[in-house]
């Protein structure tokens, strides 16, 4: 019998979601309501936040913070090339001018020893991106940033328990966004987070989430409410819904868990596929921290397997087996390169990577003889069997 085609990602919904989704329906009460605050909650108390603050999508969370600096034509934001496009499309509709700090070619994430060449007067604001899961090195980071009066709104869209010397992501630190797509570790079907402990940003997001309005749209039609409200500043309809909570109230009760076969998981890839020559595998810094393992991401090493990451994929495919593609670099996406200036070889070491990386599957319903196909498929593929 041949076997089932095996996708890089799955989520894992589970009777406790559905039926908690099937009670949401019951309700009669589906958008922003008691279960979207009972899911703040829950979040603000697992990532130690004082602020937990649900949205559409994580790119609605990026949008709002960094429209929260209210920039100004020129104004910079600093982060990295090699994330997706969300991150770098949010700094322009904010009216911010994306500048780009080259990566670690092991570990993926921003080389901070390059950060401070990068920022100048116009610098209002460093977006970190935790690739994969796999913390920046955050306090030379915000050193950095403080020195130079500049926020931080941490990318944590691959980092939902994620840890930095043994704190949280979203625990410390300025701003933090999540993200709750479907490939993430949790999931709301879609949906996003920002954390942070900044009181008035929190309001500023808070309002602009739904309209400006200066309430809580889901007390306006209780018996005890009132139809009476007043726009504060015009806002955007970022606002996550009850029935998409419903499923996060569950996911996040089980992240730990999700995490936990992660881990096993990659750590199975870094043991058996050491020795392929054909693939570069993942770094792991030196300081302390718990990676969430959103992604597994290797490296084609072209000369030695003889084809490119895309003819590669296209042989996992006849193996029946799936994987993804996290990323290409941005800034050499066409609209960055008109617009911008960008070009082939300004972060040399991002497009390197961005052209021959590859994300296998992983996810925590994965058996282990799936890993086991996985690996089988790569060696039939470097015909190494």
């Amino acid at each position: 019998m041949v076997d089932e085609f095996l996708p890089f990602s799955r989520p894992w919904i589970d009777k406790e979601e559905i039926d908690e989704v099937i009670n949401c329906l019951e309700s009669g009460w589906i958008t922003t309501g008691p279960r979207v605050k009972q899911f703040e909650q829950a979040l603000s108390e697992y990532l130690d936040s004082p602020h937990a603050l649900t949205l559409s999508s994580a790119t609605a969370g990026l949008h709002l913070a960094l429209e929260a600096l209210d920039l100004a034509p020129g104004d910079e934001v600093i982060t990295t090339p090699l994330t997706f496009v969300a991150t770098i499309n949010t700094i322009v509709l904010a009216g911010g001018r994306p500048v780009f700090v080259d990566i670690d070619a092991g570990t993926r994430n921003m080389d901070i020893e390059r950060l401070a060449a990068a920022i100048g007067p116009r610098t209002r604001a460093i977006i970190p991106v935790h690739f994969a899961g796999l913390p920046v090195d955050l306090d030379p980071l915000y050193a950095l940033a403080q020195k130079n009066d500049i926020r931080v709104i941490e990318d944590a869209a691959h980092a939902i328990g994620t840890e930095y010397k043994g704190r949280r992501i979203g625990a410390f630190g300025d701003t933090q966004v999540f993200s709750f797509h479907p490939n993430k570790n949790m999931t709301t079907a879609e949906g996003g987070c920002v954390t942070t402990r900044d009181d008035q940003l929190a309001r500023r997001i808070s309002l602009l989430r739904f309209h400006g309005i200066d309430r809580e749209a889901w007390n306006r039609f209780g018996k005890s409410g009132s139809q009476q409200y007043a726009v504060i500043a015009p806002g955007y309809k970022y606002n996550m819904m009850d029935i998409q909570a419903a499923l996060g109230i569950h996911q996040l009760e089980r992240l730990d868990a999700f995490i936990d076969r992660r881990r096993d998981l990659a750590q199975r890839y870094q043991a058996e596929l050491g020795e392929i020559a054909e693939l570069a595998l993942p770094t792991l810094p030196a300081y302390a921290h718990r990676h969430a393992w959103h992604l597994y991401c290797v490296l084609i090493n072209v000369d030695e397997a003889g084809m490119t990451r895309d003819e590669f994929i296209e042989a996992m495919k006849s193996q029946n087996v799936g994987t993804g593609l996290h990323y290409q670099a941005v800034h050499l996406h066409p609209y960055y390169q008109e617009n911008f200036g960008f070009s082939s070889g300004d972060f040399p070491i991002a497009e390197d990577v961005g052209e021959r990386i590859v994300s296998l599957p992983l996810f925590p319903r994965m058996q282990d003889h799936d890993v086991d196909r996985t690996i089988n498929a790569i060696k039939n593929v470097f015909r190494r069997t």
